[in-house]
């Protein structure tokens, strides 16, 4: 029986059982959005992505289990080593993937795999109503972008030691919830963890994307353009950050967890 070729990586770490987790399926062929959906909510991780060729690299597609979103960066990362790891794509040779976010590039440097991802600007707004009441904590600054807010808060503590009400964090009018702070801990520059119930994931335990806005608004605060982040969720996960312009450099690593055959095909 023919089978679609696929793995589960753990993205923005170097131990199994770390970071966060992104199944991987290759595609010979365009595939329906409702399999496409539906096997997603199958693997019941926090994104899947779906791998095709196309004229100069990849198409790549990432799903929740109930929804597709436009970007995804531990998916990618999760994606570019599934491909180079297996023999897909030449180890030596970047990879573009083609998305809803435009041309991504991924190469590998240092044992790292570096992805170019568009800055997402974030704008000062007031906190939606009761959104600081779900979250329980206080604010020194609170930003939206076009997909999220962003809750700035005093100190790193308040950063790990958050439990937000996520069954009422629900109802409040936003796709999901960053929170972020300066480390206090010297081998990071700052922290942060990121909520979006609204998505099916109570909490994401390493979210590349989120960086496309936390790595500018922390550069212009810190005054420095490379950083190094940890986002404080029980698996944790390093993002290296590099602003360069309106493009982000996020770096990370990544192990396979395991790899086989998906036999459900569209």
């Amino acid at each position: 029986m023919s089978s679609i070729k696929c793995w589960q990586v753990d993205a923005f770490t170097d131990r199994p059982f770390g970071g966060n987790s992104a199944a991987v399926c290759f595609l010979e062929q365009e595939a329906p959005d409702e399999w496409m959906q539906a096997v997603a909510a199958e693997m019941n991780l926090s994104e899947t992505a779906f791998l095709r060729r196309s004229h100069d690299g990849y198409s790549l597609r990432w799903f929740t289990p109930q929804v597709e979103v436009p970007l995804c960066g531990h998916a990618t990362l999760a994606s570019a080593h599934a491909i180079w790891s297996a023999g897909i794509h030449p180890q030596a040779e970047p990879i573009r993937f083609h998305t809803k976010s435009g041309v991504l590039a991924c190469q590998q440097s240092n044992g790292f795999i570096e992805m170019d991802f568009p800055t997402i600007p974030v704008q000062k707004v007031d906190p939606p109503h009761d959104l600081l009441t779900v979250l329980g904590v206080s604010s020194t600054d609170i930003g939206k972008t076009q997909f999220d807010h962003m809750v700035v808060v005093e100190d790193a503590e308040t950063v790990r030691s958050m439990s937000p009400d996520f069954r009422r964090l629900t109802d409040i009018p936003t796709r999901g919830v960053i929170v972020t702070s300066r480390s206090d801990d010297a081998h990071y520059d700052f922290v942060s963890r990121f909520f979006a119930p609204a998505l099916g994931i109570d909490e994401d335990p390493v979210t590349g994307a989120a960086h496309c806005c936390l790595g500018p608004y922390w550069a212009e605060v810190l005054g420095k353009t490379e950083m190094t982040a940890f986002q404080a969720s029980a698996r944790g996960g390093v993002v290296q950050v590099r602003v360069l312009g309106d493009r982000v450099c996020l770096g990370g690593q990544a192990v396979t967890v395991w790899q086989g055959g998906l036999l459900a095909l569209p």
